[in-house]
């Protein structure tokens, strides 16, 4: 492709993705991704993903796009904020930020749908497929890849005058666009998010072990909660936030202008009684587009009652 139409198609993409409420986009170009493969192999063979098997489901996939999607030539990422306009009451059990309103799937998925029905009706026939953390792919890699921001110690993508609460969203097509390139590492000496886990789960910068994770266990966890964890989960029923609440990157975040993800009230104003005496009724109103459902009733209650007693 001549360069120029590269130029536009990609400018075309990033002012699209800026129309369509993103925060920010990058473009890499879709290949193996060499540095992550051992890393990968290491974290999955110290067993670091626990009980989440399905991490080990297409490796090969999980590392190169073009496996994914036949054909892809560009692994286009998006950055899109949910850090929220107000929080719990301070007595209560908490959730993690980014589940405060509507399931992101739903959300984002929409818009990169429209962003691909744009890349069509403008360039042509474009064959992609768009992910949000559905699928095989290493969405913070080609975040970091693509210049979006560069891997925390906690191993969540930081972004200056940002932070770090948003979502990671791809859209990976067979169209060829210029592409960007990564930016350097501004954690410094810090270990704010290393010296406040709760559960000690970054066992070395950039490295998290997430069978020790809070958000492992309220989410992922299947089974009854490990008694050794007790204590130590800082009030958290469902996520965990802590690392980046700490990160001195995230004074920077600014409150979302997304309709969809503001809260019910009863989940900004519930004490802790209140989500002790939680019904199945109640659940189903409060979480009802929410991503909290993925651990249903049963786990929540699991959940507040491994922290209430």
């Amino acid at each position: 492709m001549k360069s120029s139409a590269k130029h536009s198609n990609t400018k075309f993409i990033k002012a699209e993705a800026k129309r369509l409420g993103f925060l920010s986009c990058g473009i890499s170009k879709a290949e193996f991704l060499e540095d992550e493969a051992p890393r990968l192999e290491q974290w999955l063979k110290k067993n670091m993903h626990g009980e989440m098997r399905y991490m080990e489901n297409h490796f090969d996939k999980r590392l190169d796009p073009t496996k994914l999607v036949e054909g892809s030539k560009s692994v286009v990422s998006l950055l899109y904020n949910y850090y929220p306009q107000e929080f719990q009451n301070e007595d209560s059990y908490k959730i993690s930020k980014y589940a405060y309103g509507t399931d992101y799937h739903f959300v984002i998925k929409d818009k990169l749908k429209a962003l691909l029905a744009c890349v069509q009706e403008e360039v042509g026939e474009v064959h992609g497929r768009v992910f949000v953390d559905s699928a095989p792919v290493l969405d913070k890699a080609w975040a970091v890849r693509s210049g979006l921001g560069w891997m925390g110690k906690h191993t969540n993508v930081l972004t200056k005058q940002v932070g770090s609460f948003y979502f990671i969203a791809e859209l990976i097509i067979d169209l060829e666009l210029e592409y960007d390139t990564p930016i350097t590492d501004h954690c410094g000496s810090c270990t704010a998010c290393i010296d406040a886990c709760p559960t000690q789960a970054i066992v070395e910068p950039y490295v998290v072990d997430g069978s020790k994770c809070i958000s492992y266990f309220t989410i992922e966890l299947k089974d009854q909660i490990p008694t050794d964890f007790k204590n130590q989960f800082d009030d958290w029923m469902f996520g965990c936030d802590v690392c980046q609440d700490v990160c001195p990157w995230n004074r920077f975040s600014k409150s979302h202008n997304e309709p969809l993800f503001n809260p019910d009230s009863r989940l900004m104003n519930y004490d802790k009684q209140q989500w002790e005496e939680l019904t199945q009724e109640v659940f189903g109103e409060i979480f009802r587009k929410s991503a909290v459902k993925r651990t249903k009733y049963t786990g929540l209650k699991r959940n507040i009652e491994f922290l209430s007693k």
